[in-house]
């Protein structure tokens, strides 16, 4: 009688087991496929940041989005270009929106169609120059064109070939988003001699990188004050 009763309780527990077993084979996998599909929506899509609502001042920009700078100065000290560079690329390529793309082409004037290209995300990176940098900086699945941290990151390494392969200066904005937006091997047959609308740009694109260097100037500091015990105004860089 008693080995009736010790295994009595045992095969219950294997029965209960095997149930819930069967359960998490048919439920579980859709169920964690829904909540990575959700977490995914949340965290490339809903919750990217609105884009600043003053973009001339980039004291305010950082004022409003504090980790842009953590991530254009990390991207500085890894690549050599200035964050105020950085910054005024991310204005002409995608106006500090998360998810930018090229608009669609219209087919027969009227249905909309494909996009010129595959630029996407914030420093409007193209699907190839995007694969280079993935492997070149072991990018995971999480290293994404929509996310502030990979695009500047993306804008120093791109300048960083530019510098190196051209000779660019990483202090000479025009020339290196000339090699940016005709590509290196088009910056260097001078493609953009023919194009005064691609040289203009440059212009203003350099022009607002300087216009960004003054003003960071005078309010840097309020985003150096990272560590516990630094408090703005005293502390800066080179505590």
């Amino acid at each position: 009688m008693s080995r009736k009763k010790t295994r009595k309780p045992r095969k219950n527990r294997n029965k209960r087991f095997n149930v819930w077993r069967s359960r998490v084979s048919w439920y579980g996998l859709p169920l964690l496929g829904l909540v990575i599909g959700i977490w995914a929506t949340l965290r490339f899509s809903l919750l990217a940041p609105d884009p600043p609502a003053n973009t001339d001042n980039i004291c305010e920009i950082f004022r409003e989005h504090t980790v842009w700078y953590d991530y254009a100065r990390a991207s500085q000290e890894k690549w050599g270009t200035p964050v105020a560079t950085q910054l005024a690329f991310v204005y002409y390529e995608s106006s500090f929106r998360s998810h930018a793309r090229p608009p669609r082409t219209r087919l027969w004037g009227l249905i909309p169609w494909k996009r010129p290209t595959t630029a996407l995300g914030y420093a409007q990176a193209l699907d190839p120059a995007w694969g280079e940098y993935l492997i070149a900086t072991d990018g995971s699945w999480r290293t994404v064109r929509t996310d502030m941290e990979y695009a500047l990151d993306f804008v120093g390494w791109y300048n960083q070939l530019s510098h190196r392969h051209l000779g660019i200066a990483l202090t000479a904005p025009a020339q290196l988003y000339l090699a940016y937006h005709e590509g290196r091997g088009g910056y260097a047959r001078r493609s953009f001699a023919q194009k005064p609308a691609i040289k203009s740009l440059a212009q203003r694109v350099q022009n607002r990188a300087f216009r960004y260097h003054n003003q960071l100037q005078t309010c840097e500091a309020e985003f150096q004050c990272w560590r516990w015990y630094q408090f703005w105004p005293f502390c800066s860089a080179e505590d």
